[in-house]
């Protein structure tokens, strides 16, 4: 019997095959070939063959669909159990839900590798998979839990979820973690596990602690540093079950995992989880939601909660969806640091490191323990100026500033990359005398280095300063090599970008300092005090990890806005103080979480046309709502403002422009959406829109 198949392929983007395609797949009578739900296929599109999932299975062919123009399935990876249902399940909701198609998504979740393996290539694959088979070996034992840490796992045990772990920085959030897996594998001898951190540069660290508890036979990780071989390996691992543990960042919610029974998302609260090209998903909403899809049980994990989840945490009574789990006590009796502000306002001009804190540094180098300065911007100056004619190093291509590296002698542009020498004289007047405005890492570390130049270790040696930022850690094994000299000791002061403020277990750090955390204080974004209070928390985390050093150790804030409501709740470490008074000023704006919000994007060779663009989509709504009443009325749930230029609006020569779409109900914002997409197609096709490259549909933005 003929088999009629809609597939998920992936399919160019904006093109308007943007749903399943429908093929033929004729069984082989003498062999059992008939093709299942979730089955890998190789289909023909143009003139390409691609890959494909099996998304549904009809006897009879499509209602109006004239079958000699449908197409034979080309082959079909044999040896690869399908994929699971729940799967399917979320890449389709994940779809729908961010607004692209289900064979984007899919392919995306898939290894790049395994669209090129041939039949006898894959099966290669799998048989060194066989050879390997998951050892039922024990399990390392774990270390003796605190009061809180036991009552934590006991309440994960014996309740639903999901969980959201709140606890102090160096409470052992971690170890909890890793003893919940610990009992979810063996209480199934197939169970798997999910575990899930921010960014690539913290997996070795976990990875290392993750294998030496479980075996590194048991565990797997995935995330975009590894080699298309070692993405696939680790993905047919998991998806045959050999895997028991997967360790990733964001892409790995997709894995497929066909016994999985426990996420972990730590760090909940960072804004990489969500994801910024292509399909803009949230890894850790969908994490909840492959929780409930999969019965599995969903713990996020932060000393910051994001926002969005302190509130679903509130009280079930309130409306709260989530547990709220407390772990306020450091590990050991360790101490929260003491938080130190030093008023700016009080200090000599144009001061970069103030006294007391340079006093401070030089006390605990002396004392053989370890300094951490935080500045969130790399390069040596954000900006070269000239002063007679009020020239600046403004890029090209960007309506953006280059950026000075002193190191090479270059202006780089960290938008687009366009990079030239540093000029001799100004560009516009001659003037030789042209100097850097502002201050970054590469500066702070050349200036600390004057500063404590006569300073010496207890053994005598020269101060050792180390600065980690995306320039220092470029070549491949920079970050692990340059981590492994401050936990040996061999460095006293670390300078450093928010990529050192997370984390990392640096023992012997006893003092953290933020430079210059004002700039995000008074940003237009409106979660900008709440990344600036994340950040802060999690640097100041930094210090004191030792219980024997913690008594001591501190944070210094060097600030012109010491009485700012983020600067007083970080010296109390309160952060359901910030989380209420955030909360409240939301909900008076009607801003998430009271609200939904999704964020259209256009792209074009001018503004003119990229805001034209979105004016004529929000026109075309709002015409279609005066003739049908039913979308009427859902389109006076759903605000729809005027397109307005980026912020930064020009990037590699290219104009964008946004508009915002905003609505206190989910389901409102989604039917909205859903009616936008024709549109879009549409509009796209306008004259007048000639010149647009691109648009987007940003659904829960992180940033606008």
């Amino acid at each position: 019997m003929i088999q009629w198949l809609d597939i998920a392929v992936q399919t160019p983007a904006h093109s308007q095959v943007g749903g399943l395609l429908t093929y033929r797949h004729v069984p082989a009578p003498e062999i059992n070939s008939h093709l299942t739900e979730g089955a890998l296929v190789r289909v023909p599109l143009g003139s390409r063959d691609l890959l494909g999932v099996v998304w549904a299975i009809h006897n009879t062919p499509p209602e109006g669909l004239k079958e000699t123009r449908v197409r034979d399935v080309a082959g079909v990876l044999e040896g690869l159990p399908p994929l699971p249902v729940a799967w399917r399940q979320l890449v389709q909701f994940a779809a729908q839900y961010y607004q692209r198609s289900i064979g984007e998504v899919a392919m995306a979740a898939l290894p790049p590798q395994l669209r090129d393996l041939n039949a006898a290539q894959l099966a290669r694959r799998l048989k060194k998979q066989s050879l390997h088979p998951t050892e039922a070996a024990g399990v390392a034992a774990g270390l003796a839990l605190s009061a809180q840490q036991s009552e934590t796992l006991v309440a994960i045990e014996a309740q639903a979820g999901p969980f959201l772990v709140f606890g102090a920085t160096g409470s052992g959030k971690t170890e909890v973690y890793l003893q919940a897996v610990q009992r979810r594998l063996e209480a199934n001898p197939q169970a798997q596990a999910l575990l899930m951190v921010p960014e690539i540069n913290l997996t070795p660290q976990l990875e290392a602690r993750v294998i030496a508890r479980f075996g590194a036979d048991r565990v797997v990780s995935m995330h975009s540093g590894m080699t298309p071989a070692q993405r696939l390996n680790s993905w047919l691992a998991a998806h045959t079950g050999r895997a028991r543990i997967v360790l990733g960042t964001r892409m790995a919610v997709f894995a497929s995992m066909p016994h999985l029974k426990l996420i972990v998302v730590d760090e909940e609260h960072d804004p990489s989880y969500k994801q910024q090209e292509g399909a803009r998903y949230s890894a850790r909403d969908l994490a909840i939601y492959r929780g409930r899809l999969e019965g599995a049980k969903v713990i996020l994990g932060s000393a910051t909660p994001s926002l969005e989840s302190w509130h679903h945490s509130r009280p079930a009574a309130e409306g709260g969806r989530y547990q709220r789990l407390l772990m306020p006590e450091r590990v050991g009796a360790g101490q929260l640091p003491l938080v130190r502000r030093v008023d700016m306002n009080n200090q000599p001009r144009k001061t970069v490191l103030s006294a007391p804190l340079l006093a401070a540094i030089q006390a605990r180098v002396e004392r053989g323990e370890q300094c951490m300065l935080l500045l969130n911007r790399r390069g040596y100056a954000p900006v070269l100026h000239c002063a007679d004619c009020g020239w600046k190093s403004e890029c090209s291509h960007c309506s953006a500033f280059r950026v000075f590296h002193k190191l090479d002698r270059t202006l780089r542009c960290h938008h687009c990359g366009f990079t030239e020498r540093v000029p001799r004289a100004c560009p516009a007047c001659g003037n030789a005398d042209i100097a850097a405005l502002g201050r970054g890492t590469e500066q702070l570390e050349e200036h600390l280095a004057e500063l404590l130049i006569a300073v010496r270790r207890p053994d005598g040696q020269a101060v050792k300063i180390l600065r980690i930022d995306a320039d220092s850690t470029q070549h491949k094994g920079a970050l692990e090599r340059q981590l492994a000299q401050v936990h040996s000791g061999e460095v006293d002061v670390l300078v450093g970008t928010q990529m050192i403020a997370k984390g990392h277990d640096f023992r012997r750090i006893t003092l953290v300092a933020a430079i210059n955390p004002d700039n995000a204080l008074f940003s237009s974004d409106f979660r900008a005090p709440e990344r600036l209070f994340a950040l802060l928390m999690q640097a100041g985390g930094r210090a004191g990890r030792d219980a024997a050093q913690s008594a001591q150790s501190e944070m210094w804030v060097q600030t012109f806005h010491p009485q700012h409501d983020v600067f007083a709740a970080l010296k109390k470490h309160d952060y359901p103080a910030f989380a209420a008074s955030q909360l409240t000023e939301r909900e008076q704006a009607g801003l998430p979480p009271w609200s939904f919000q999704a964020l259209l994007r256009a792209d074009a060779r001018s503004q003119e046309v990229a805001q034209a663009f979105l004016n004529a989509a929000r026109q075309a709504l709002q015409t279609q709502g005066d003739e049908d009443p039913a979308f009427a009325d859902m389109l006076t749930q759903v605000s729809l403002y005027p397109a307005v230029p980026m912020s930064i609006q020009r990037v590699a020569n290219v104009e964008r422009a946004q508009m915002l779409i905003e609505s206190p109900s989910r389901m409102a914002l989604q039917k909205v959406l859903a009616e936008l997409q024709p549109v879009l197609h549409a509009q796209r096709a306008e004259p007048q829109h000639k010149g647009l490259i691109r648009w987007l549909v940003d659904v829960d933005p992180l940033a606008i």
